[in-house]
């Protein structure tokens, strides 16, 4: 199963070069007709969410409606999908970063929780043990 890299799911959703945008659509919508499913890791979610965020000026309700259109393509699987849907549901529920929120839904997958952050927004969430110092 081929894995993509940011710059090629960037490419798929912003369009903003157009030479890349034909190659990355062909790309995906060859492996989708051949039944291909391809690979999103953690790592790619969480810096295309950076990226859509601070380079391309996406608003959050943009990056979720990204992720779940991503999510809910049947030619897209994901390192751990479960835990990313349940990063987009905090993200959507809280006024976290979608970093801190991905870090909270995979201890929460891993069963290793509480989460021990500084983060003075992830005070009163459930997961969370909020530090002081």
């Amino acid at each position: 199963m081929p894995a993509l890299d940011t710059n090629v799911i960037l490419r798929y959703v912003v369009k903003d070069d157009p030479k890349q945008t034909r190659v990355a659509q062909r790309y995906i919508e060859q492996h989708a007709e051949a039944g291909d499913t391809l690979f999103l890791s953690t790592s790619v979610v969480l810096e295309t969410e950076w990226v859509l965020r601070s380079v391309y000026g996406f608003s959050k309700d943009d990056v979720i409606a990204v992720f779940v259109g991503l999510l809910e393509a049947r030619e897209m699987t994901f390192q751990d999908e479960a835990t990313i849907e349940r990063a987009v549901h905090r993200y959507r529920e809280f006024n976290l970063d979608f970093a801190d929120c991905l870090h909270l839904a995979t201890a929460e997958t891993f069963g290793q929780l509480p989460l021990a952050s500084f983060e003075k927004k992830a005070r009163g969430i459930d997961g969370f043990e909020a530090l002081t110092g």
